[in-house]
């Protein structure tokens, strides 16, 4: 028996494994610190009332023998295929099929688990700084020496520049917006020249947009889909853990469109005939929690609570800024990126940040290279221990 020894080369944790553990070594060290957490991308608001109440229903269902549900369609029910084409596209414009819409368990999953339709041998295109699961599932599927690093920086408002005509065409492109760590948003006119570059190139875009609930401003694109040409190179990657707070409850979709043909096959086909091999569906009661989302209530109460995480988030960005830090992000994101001081690592300024402040951040070389210098803070904590943190670190780091 041999291992895959393309774990080896993985650096030896997952970036926020490493931030929990030391975290709980200093919280051991430290029993009085009153320690705040801004760093993993967790909510803390409960499920709102309408998905509470659809779950109950739901269970209710599954113990009665006349409308017991046993597993469900790999794909998703209709009911929730065809609230998610409604809703996420047919109201903003976009023509799909509930046929290229595939229920999951998250887009973390899918994000990794995307990489099972195409060879090995293709070239990777992946921004850093980045969501450390690109880079870790192309390692993971052999991928390591076809990546290509697409440096993003202050310099270019951290958005990818397009290849060149000299440069290595990728045959896969992760794009992520708005951006996870960066909080970067990108526009129509930017995110059409990647599609027209992909289409040229046939090249496939992977586009997470896990994060498109955050955005508020209709000039900025929620979907690739609102640009043309984008259904014959895009495949995008959604998630209800943030929109609705569905990180412990995990769902998600993925679109893959007819028109993704790539060596005379349909990718949809192919994604099909993995999902139906290797997943066995979203359980009946999430599919229905996730119905609930859409109604008019779920909507209204879902709102309510990215409202909250957006001015939590723009609370991070007006306090560090005030306390002398630049930084970025922090409005159509529930992230903010910070610049560090001159003489710290990201690792150094995470302990500096938790020995003076108590408050625990994500270090910015943890997204890679080009994510040395910074650190990103969260705004999906409570309001009251945001604002602590807040002042905490005015306290200690404003001249």
């Amino acid at each position: 028996m041999k291992i895959n020894k393309n774990f080896l080369d993985l650096e030896e944790s997952y970036l926020f494994s490493t931030v929990n553990k030391k975290t709980r070594e200093f919280a051991a060290s430290h029993p009085d610190a009153d320690i705040i957490k801004l760093s993993i991308g967790d909510v803390t608001r409960p499920l709102c009332p309408a998905v509470i109440d659809a779950m109950h229903k739901a269970v209710d269902e599954m113990a009665d023998e006349k409308t017991f549900r046993g597993y469900p369609p790999e794909q998703g029910y209709d009911f929730i295929l065809e609230k998610i084409l409604e809703n996420d596209y047919t109201k903003r414009g976009i023509k799909l099929n509930k046929d290229e819409i595939f229920l999951s368990d998250g887009a973390k999953s899918d994000c990794g688990n995307i990489g099972d339709i195409f060879a090995t041998d293709n070239t990777v295109a992946i921004c850093d700084p980045v969501y450390p699961v690109y880079i870790d599932t192309n390692i993971m599927n052999g991928r390591k020496d076809k990546i290509i690093i697409l440096p993003c920086s202050a310099e270019t408002e951290f958005l990818p520049a397009i290849p060149g005509e000299n440069d290595k065409v990728p045959d896969i492109i992760y794009l992520c917006f708005p951006n996870n760590p960066t909080g970067t948003v990108a526009s129509k006119a930017y995110l059409k020249k990647w599609v027209d570059y992909a289409n040229k190139h046939h090249s496939v875009i992977l586009y997470d947009s896990a994060y498109e609930a955050f955005i508020t401003d209709p000039e900025i694109p929620k979907s690739i889909y609102e640009i043309e040409g984008a259904e014959s190179c895009a495949i995008e990657l959604r998630s209800f853990s943030k929109t609705a707070g569905f990180t412990g409850l995990r769902c998600g979709y993925t679109v893959v469109p007819h028109k993704l043909v790539f060596d005379n096959v349909e990718l949809n086909s192919l994604w099909r005939r993995r999902q139906s091999t290797k997943f066995n569906g979203v359980s009946y009661i999430t599919q229905r929690a996730a119905e609930a989302v859409y109604s008019s209530e779920g909507q209204k109460q879902i709102q309510e609570n990215l409202s909250f995480y957006r001015e939590n988030a723009e609370l991070i960005f007006k306090g560090v800024t005030e306390a002398g830090f630049k930084a970025f992000g922090g409005k159509y994101s529930p992230y903010v990126w910070l610049k560090i001081p001159e003489g710290f690592t990201s690792w150094s300024f995470f302990d500096e940040l938790l020995v003076k402040c108590n408050v625990v951040g994500t270090p910015g070389s943890g997204f890679g290279k080009m994510g040395e210098g910074y650190l990103r803070l969260t705004g999906f904590g409570s309001r009251e221990r945001t604002i602590e943190a807040i002042e905490r670190i005015k306290k200690n780091f404003a001249k």
